[in-house]
């Protein structure tokens, strides 16, 4: 069983600063500058997904020389977001990472390439979004069945709708029948 930690290599978690008055607030969300000085490389696509509740997408991952790494954020609701370590080299190897995202919290998290990435939406909804280090290449996009019982990662089992599952997301294999780690 792969524990979970507090602390991964390379990940960070990022609490913005939030300037908030009688009208609303403002965060800046992402400062090229900031953020290559906090070991973050230039991100080069952004995406955003809107999901409702009970829908899990994960755990996905891409392999070089399409690697990525991903900053992630929620702008409304409320997810269950998990990084896993797929770094053979790395002392955390096969371990998680599971924080609470969401539109109130406004944490970001910096996912480095060579995790596993995905989430759960505990809210009636939410908004998902996140900066990649690469684009996107179908050729090199790789997966690992979310409820793998070597990771055992542990979801919100009360929230998944597994009728929600996409088809991808479904017939990942196994931790053990996987490949292409980093």
């Amino acid at each position: 069983m792969a524990p979970k930690i507090e602390y991964i290599s390379d990940l960070l978690v990022i609490e913005p600063e939030v300037f908030s008055d009688d009208r609303g607030e403002f965060l800046e969300t992402y400062n090229e500058e900031r953020y290559l000085r906090l070991g973050i490389p230039k991100l080069v696509q952004f995406n955003q997904s809107y999901s409702k509740r009970g829908v899990l997408r994960g755990l996905h991952y891409q392999i070089a020389p399409h690697a990525q790494g991903k900053l992630v954020s929620v702008v409304s609701g409320n997810v269950q977001d998990v990084a896993v370590d797929l770094r053979l080299s790395s002392e955390t190897f096969l371990r998680y990472f599971v924080t609470e995202l969401s539109g109130e919290n406004k944490k970001q998290v910096w996912i480095p390439p060579g995790f596993a990435h995905g989430f759960l939406v505990q809210s009636d909804g939410a908004v998902f979004q996140y900066g990649c280090s690469n684009y996107y290449s179908k050729e090199h996009e790789r997966g690992i069945i979310w409820n793998d019982p070597q990771l055992n990662v542990p979801w919100n089992i009360t929230c998944i709708d597994v009728n929600c599952l996409s088809d991808k997301d479904k017939v990942w294999p196994s931790l053990k029948n996987a490949k292409d780690f980093f």
